[in-house]
């Protein structure tokens, strides 16, 4: 779905019931000024200046509310531009992400001082399908989805896990990010919700990292 197109209808159709709005609201307030004008007493008619600032008062209020029409127009516009810059990029989140069988680069941060640091993958019902051995110092590692008998694990939802330890002794146990691609980005409820493959859905507010897409920073 054009989204661009679809929100630029919806904007274009708003401010025309809106100014209808406005230009009904104008005509009945000139009513009611010639009501008033017809209907005041001929011995103690009202000045004429009261007129022309109740005028001037109604054009600066109608004046005012079409500029905030404009202004949240124009923050509207800005806010769709604004989602097209998520999209095409990877956003790295926590809380696990859908194998979809393609390898998925994870960002490890063993406990600073293990000697012994395991990489624990679990499935959706939090069982472990796998788990490998990787060395203290790994800060990014590719997962391919193959479990510990060399079987292509099925697609799906999966967390991750760093376990550390020092002389056999568990010194952190800390949940793992990945880096995922965006494909489409959306306001809902007044959030800005990254739509990832599988059909995740994540808060903007949950990316703690973000770059190019490996594909594209490789062109």
């Amino acid at each position: 779905m054009d989204v661009s197109a679809t929100t630029a209808t919806t904007t274009q159709a708003t401010s025309t019931t809106a100014a209808a709005g406005e230009q009904s609201d104008y005509q009945t307030f000139l009513n009611m000024l010639t009501v008033q004008m017809r209907n005041q007493d001929p011995l103690n008619p009202m000045n004429s200046t009261d007129f022309a600032v109740q005028l001037a008062t109604f054009s600066g209020v109608e004046q005012q509310s079409h500029t905030n029409q404009l202004l949240t127009s124009m923050l509207s516009q800005a806010g769709l531009a604004g989602l097209g810059t998520w999209v095409g990029m990877e956003a790295r989140i926590y809380g696990g992400v859908t194998f979809t069988g393609a390898p998925i680069e994870l960002t490890p941060d063993p406990a600073l001082g293990a000697d012994a640091v395991t990489l624990i993958v679990r499935d959706r019902d939090g069982a472990i399908v796998d788990s490998r051995v990787l060395a203290p110092d790994t800060l990014s590692y590719q997962w391919d989805g193959v479990g510990p008998e060399g079987v292509p694990l099925p697609e799906g939802a999966y967390t991750f896990e760093i376990d550390s330890r020092l002389n056999g002794e568990v010194m952190d146990t800390q949940p793992v990010a990945a880096y995922v691609p965006v494909l489409e980005a959306r306001y809902e409820n007044g959030a800005t919700m990254l739509v990832m493959p599988g059909d995740l859905w994540i808060d903007s507010s949950a990316v703690t990292g973000l770059r190019p897409a490996v594909a594209e920073a490789q062109v």
